[in-house]
Formats: structure tokens, C-alpha cells, sequence
């Protein structure tokens, strides 16, 4: 999961790039389903720099899987996301 300034950022992660026609197709998800569960979100550009938790860069961890989705550092899906699948991670408790 993300972390800002503050903590920990939102529970849900929408891993992506520019130009990926299956990523505008899974924000456009990711946006309707986060806002019908009242859930904040966060989009990273996989290009835009950064490390995931392995160490490796970004673009190297996800991108031959975009768009990748997260929930609670879980992978839920990747390339085509599939909506019941995410709602039920979201359902579920968020990890301690």
C-alpha cells in the first residue's frame, strides 16, 4: 500500500500508465466502485518513478500485469479487472 506523509495511504490502488487503453478501462472501474463504497482511491503512474515493496522499480514490478489493482498491498486483478471480485475485497476487513 502507498504511504504518504501522513501513513498509510487509501486501501485501494490502481497500478497504471499513459496510453494503456485496459488502465483507462479499469480507473473508469476502480472510480465507480470506490464511489459507490464511499472508499478513497489512489491511481500510480508506473512511469512516474518509485519502488514497490520488492525494491524494484516500479515499471519493472507491474508493467507487463497493467492495470494492476491493489487492496489492502493485495493484488485483487490484473489486465482486466473484474468488478465482483474487487467489491468483495473491499467488503472484507481491512488487514491490521
Amino acid at each position: 500500500m502507498p504511504t504518504t506523509a501522513e501513513g498509510p495511504g487509501p486501501r485501494l490502488v490502481l497500478y497504471s500508465r499513459v496510453g494503456c487503453h485496459l488502465c483507462d478501462a479499469a480507473r473508469d472501474l476502480v472510480a465507480s466502485v470506490a464511489a459507490e463504497r464511499g472508499e478513497p482511491w489512489v491511481e500510480v503512474d508506473v512511469d512516474a518513478g518509485g519502488t514497490a515493496r520488492d525494491g524494484r522499480p516500479l515499471a519493472a514490478a507491474y508493467g507487463e500485469l497493467l492495470p494492476v489493482v491493489e487492496v489492502d498491498g493485495a493484488r485483487v486483478g490484473h489486465w482486466q479487472i473484474d468488478r465482483h471480485r474487487l467489491v468483495d475485497a473491499l467488503a472484507a476487513s481491512p488487514q491490521a
